[in-house]
């Protein structure tokens, strides 16, 4: 499998195992990153095709990481992602690309440089513009979904 990201950026690392809820039905060969320099748990494998039910609400309450990014589907040439997160990201941008960011559960919030915070509430929606520099937070245990270009690197240019 090609990686998306430049070399020495992330560190490939096995997932919980087969008895994790979480990825009982991924395939073994299925990528499983973590960018070494942060504590985040992402998925960058796309978990479901088209006609395929996904199931948030099932992803959430099998995870057990502080802060969970994985791929749920393609959709033309961007994905969806859901992130189930307690903390904070770090700073950063995306010199290319869009963020929307969505609250399915809890509650978000978008630190903007030089700008002011945004809060988002249950059914709220967010668009990060290409080139801003940002980081994401959440109190409290929180669901969003994602939709970026599938190229995108995580954790920022």
């Amino acid at each position: 499998m090609t990686s998306l990201v430049p070399p020495n950026r992330f560190t490939d690392v096995e997932g919980s195992g087969p008895d994790d809820p979480a990825i009982s039905s991924r395939s073994q060969s299925q990528e499983v990153i973590q960018p070494a320099a942060h504590p985040y748990e992402t998925r960058l494998d796309v978990l479901h095709g088209p006609l395929e039910l996904i199931d948030v609400n099932a992803l959430a309450a099998a995870c057990n990481h502080k802060w969970f990014n994985q791929t749920l589907c393609k959709v033309n040439d961007s994905v969806v992602r859901v992130g189930i997160i307690e903390g904070e990201y770090h700073w950063h941008k995306h010199d290319n690309d869009d963020e929307f960011f969505y609250v399915v559960d809890g509650r978000l919030l978008i630190d903007l440089e030089n700008r002011n915070t945004k809060e988002l509430a249950p059914g709220q929606g967010f668009v990060v513009p290409r080139g801003t520099v940002h980081r994401t937070r959440a109190p409290h245990r929180t669901i969003i979904l994602m939709v970026e270009n599938a190229g995108i690197i995580p954790t920022g240019n």
